[in-house]
């Protein structure tokens, strides 16, 4: 077996971390589709655009590295995404839907950040400053989403959520 290094895992990863965006991407539709107030709505919508810039950047990273843009599978994107979707599904018609999406995409937006920081370091590391830069423009961005969703879920959904199941609603 090859010796493999940290250049290897950075693009490993890089690869996992595309794949994963491109996955989220499929997803934010069917999530605003399943979300009930609008300020959600708006999030994933607004998520949506952020993700189509985030991959954007991926692909420019992979450049400066001269590597096609692809995907490699990631099982724990695909795991938290199926979680999402048995979300939306169990708590359909529910006050508790939007505050489970929110959640779902809070765990999705928790990987990535996991994933941005770990690569920006690498990055930095590798004496790759340029593709730092542009990582780290994409940490700032889903740290930013996590934190508004935050928001969202302590001004109302989770409120809502919890009104209903004590029957208040």
């Amino acid at each position: 077996m090859a010796d493999k290094g940290l250049n290897d895992l950075f693009k490993d990863t890089l690869r996992d971390v595309y794949y994963a965006e491109k996955q989220v991407l499929k997803s934010l539709p069917k999530m605003e589709r399943a979300a009930n107030a609008e300020e959600v709505k708006q999030a994933f919508r607004t998520h949506l655009k952020q993700t189509e810039g985030q991959i954007e950047r991926l692909e420019k990273v992979f450049g400066m590295i001269d590597l096609t843009p692809r995907g490699r599978k990631c099982e724990a994107i695909d795991g938290i995404l199926k979680e999402g979707d048995s979300v939306a599904e169990d708590y359909a018609d529910t006050a508790a839907l939007d505050a489970g999406l929110i959640a779902a995409a809070q765990a999705v937006e928790h990987y990535e950040i996991t994933r941005y920081g770990t690569l920006r370091r690498w990055a930095k590391m590798l004496g790759m400053d340029e593709a730092a830069s542009l990582l780290e423009q994409t940490l700032t961005e889903e740290s930013e989403t996590d934190d508004l969703l935050t928001q969202i879920a302590d001004a109302g959904a989770n409120k809502e959520a919890l009104a209903e199941a004590k029957g208040d609603s």
